[in-house]
């Protein structure tokens, strides 16, 4: 993907959070930008670190996470083509959080100065940045809510129904099918559980037929129940500013 391209998705992503005029759009295509192609593991963000630089994601997928004084983990996002990887650090002093490469990823790397800089030029743009980073983070207030009042069966059929649908937005799903971008030990720093909990767990989802797995390839067979037992409404996602809106009237 050429670098006209990379800036091109840039452009569609905050337009679908608001409306941009031609001059806006030209901002954003005179932004310097370069591209990175990214191992899985590798740090686009270290907590502790004045943030140099903002990540769009172009290809493959990207966590943030928390790690305790004890070493545990815990997942608290997963990002997707298409998505900032880092747009809330771009504007404080310091990264209080990690982001890093889930898989093999290709991504453009946006200086946090020239970012800034356009948020302070163009007030529509900076609009559209604020709804992106409000979304993100109605997202990370119901992973809260997953981990926190939740039980077992119930956070992981959530995160299944949700990977459906942003899976189907970023053009990575058909229907309710997709490749499970996570491990069973990187589903259970997300959901607060073991690994061991969380194969017994999708082995019960299986059992009750709601969901068929052959390795990470997932399919919904039962939408409609997982969704129930998930206690799984799309409203958080907010489709209706850019998703599908067959999203939005049936979930």
């Amino acid at each position: 993907m050429a670098e006209m391209e990379a800036l091109d998705r840039i452009v569609r992503r905050l337009e679908s959070r608001l409306p941009l005029d031609e001059a806006d759009k030209a901002a954003i295509h005179a932004l310097p930008v370069h591209r990175r192609n990214m191992e899985p593991a590798s740090y686009l963000v270290r907590e502790g670190e004045a943030p140099e630089s903002c990540a769009v994601l172009l290809s493959g997928f990207a966590y943030r996470h928390k790690v305790t004084t004890t070493g545990a983990r815990q997942i608290i996002a997963v990002h997707m083509p298409g998505e900032f990887l880092d747009l809330q650090n771009s504007f404080l002093e310091v990264a209080d959080h990690n982001v890093q490469a889930l898989t093999r990823c290709d991504v453009v790397v946006i200086p946090v100065a020239a970012l800034r800089k356009l948020a302070m030029d163009r007030p529509n743009v900076a609009h559209a940045m604020w709804v992106d980073t409000l979304i993100d983070s109605a997202i990370f207030r119901e992973w809260i809510v997953n981990v926190g009042r939740r039980d077992s069966i119930a956070r992981i059929a959530h995160l299944l129904c949700e990977f459906a649908l942003r899976l189907r937005v970023a053009g990575l799903a058909e229907e309710y099918s997709y490749e499970l971008p996570m491990t069973q030990e990187q589903i259970a720093d997300a959901v607060g559980l073991t690994p061991v909990h969380v194969n017994r767990v999708l082995k019960e989802l299986g059992r009750q037929g709601l969901i068929s797995r052959e390795k990470r390839a997932v399919e919904i067979v039962d939408w409609d129940r997982l969704r129930q037992i998930g206690d799984f409404s799309a409203r958080y996602l907010h489709f209706e500013r850019g998703g599908p809106t067959n999203l939005v009237s049936a979930h």
